[in-house]
């Protein structure tokens, strides 16, 4: 189903080691508004859409999963050289204790991730307004953490996770106005 190359879908890179920035990060991981709460929405919905626009749904739900492994790669980069001492500092000591580095989905506060993250209401209309409303989140929160480093590498890397999420918006708009065309239709049986 999916062609893996070994790279990342856009360069991450980070200019020094920085525990409490990758906690804010993880917010993307394992968060209500996160990657992998993104990609397994899209995923799922995909199944009760009409067939006129699975397709949107499908290409964003596993570019998802490729900006998921972008910010797994942030983090890891953030805090590989970090001390126990740096990481309890900032605020992670608790998911050291639980986890080592290991990543773990869970948001910034330290909260698991959970599939009631997931929306499926099986009203394609309704679910795409939904999705909308995930990446305008999903875009406000990495403006925000753009706003919390002054590191440029990974300002540049969190701009383009952004600027994606404002192009899956407009996509999901889009289907949803052809869902809105496809009903004004008249349909004769």
């Amino acid at each position: 189903m999916w062609v893996y190359e070994k790279k990342l879908q856009y360069p991450v890179r980070v200019c020094k080691c920085d525990v409490r920035m990758a906690r804010y990060l993880i917010e993307q991981y394992g968060g209500a508004d996160g990657e992998l709460a993104a990609a397994l929405r899209y995923m799922n919905q995909r199944y009760s859409i009409p067939d006129k626009i699975i397709g949107v749904l499908t290409d964003i739900s596993t570019e998802e999963l490729a900006h998921l492994e972008m910010i797994a790669t942030m983090v890891y980069k953030l805090t590989k050289d970090a001390t126990v001492e740096q990481l309890k500092e900032a605020g992670l000591g608790a998911h050291y204790a639980n986890h080592d580095s290991a990543l773990f989905y869970e948001n910034a506060g330290g909260v698991p991730w959970t599939a009631t993250y997931i929306q499926a209401k099986g009203d394609p209309i309704a679910d795409l307004y939904e999705d909308i409303a995930a990446e305008e989140k999903a875009r406000a929160t990495y403006q925000w953490l753009i706003n919390m480093t002054d590191d440029v590498d990974l300002q540049d890397s969190l701009k383009f996770l952004r600027e994606r999420e404002v192009v899956h918006s407009q996509r999901f708009r889009e289907a949803v106005e052809i869902l809105k065309e496809d009903q004004e239709c008249k349909k004769v049986f």
